[in-house]
């Protein structure tokens, strides 16, 4: 009993330095460097510069209402899930009913699962407030839109500074939501500790690695920061 406990504590403490890890790298070391969130800021500076150019921006709004939805139905699907994992903790001995008739599942103390159950809530629960502050950042950005110096006032005091608020609150907003995404792949991690303690261990350096090379080191990446006229960042065009 003690070894296993010791295992799992061995466990969750890789799952938190891959996941709090990950999120300083990510999110704050590297914040200078080539990554799919720098370079889709940029990206969003610009399309601010050019919606001032334009005299309807029916568009522009189109595309924050798209990512307000997106989020929402991320919001939903996260409050079907915590319900879901409080209506398991009321079946608990037949959940684990269930895992210990798999041959290759560690055996776990109901005290032990009941651990598992409230980390797993934890995780959807922190999910679900990024999403709703990523959702009132949409909001913000939406209203902030609305204040942009009109397209034939290139002398508005904010016509320089307009850009720069507006992506940033934008790229706020994503980071947010990027926050509660990444919450949901190590949530996958988690699941892996139900199974045996090393599982949550090497799943969780595995969603590390995964979300490393979605940022960082992707076709998306080299493409989104290509060079002129080379749309594909070197590489062949996909068939």
């Amino acid at each position: 009993m003690f070894r296993t406990n010791l295992s799992d504590l061995y466990a969750f403490v890789c799952f938190l330095i891959c996941w709090v890890g990950y999120t300083w790298f990510a999110d704050y070391a590297r914040r200078d460097s080539r990554s799919i969130m720098v370079a889709m800021h940029d990206l969003r500076l610009l399309w601010m510069r050019r919606m001032l150019k334009r005299d309807v921006r029916i568009g522009d709004v189109n595309i924050l209402g798209v990512a307000n939805r997106s989020v929402m139905l991320l919001v939903t699907t996260t409050v079907f899930i915590m319900a879901g994992l409080v209506a398991i903790m009321g079946a608990l001995d037949r959940a684990r009913e269930l895992v210990s008739g798999l041959a290759f599942a560690v055996q776990a103390s109901r005290e032990m699962w009941e651990i598992k159950m409230l980390v797993m809530i934890l995780i959807f629960t922190y999910a679900f407030f990024k999403f709703m502050w990523s959702l009132r950042q949409f909001n913000y950005s939406l209203q902030l839109l609305g204040t942009a110096p009109l397209h034939n006032e290139p002398d508005s005091p904010d016509w320089e500074t307009f850009p720069k608020r507006a992506s940033r609150v934008i790229s706020l907003a994503v980071d947010s939501f990027n926050r509660g995404v990444r919450a949901y792949y190590f949530g996958l991690a988690a699941l892996g500790w139900f199974i045996h303690p090393w599982v949550l261990g090497l799943s969780s350096i595995w969603i590390v690695l995964v979300l490393y090379r979605r940022e960082f080191r992707s076709h998306t990446l080299k493409t989104l920061t290509a060079e002129e006229g080379d749309p594909f960042g070197g590489k062949q065009a996909p068939k």
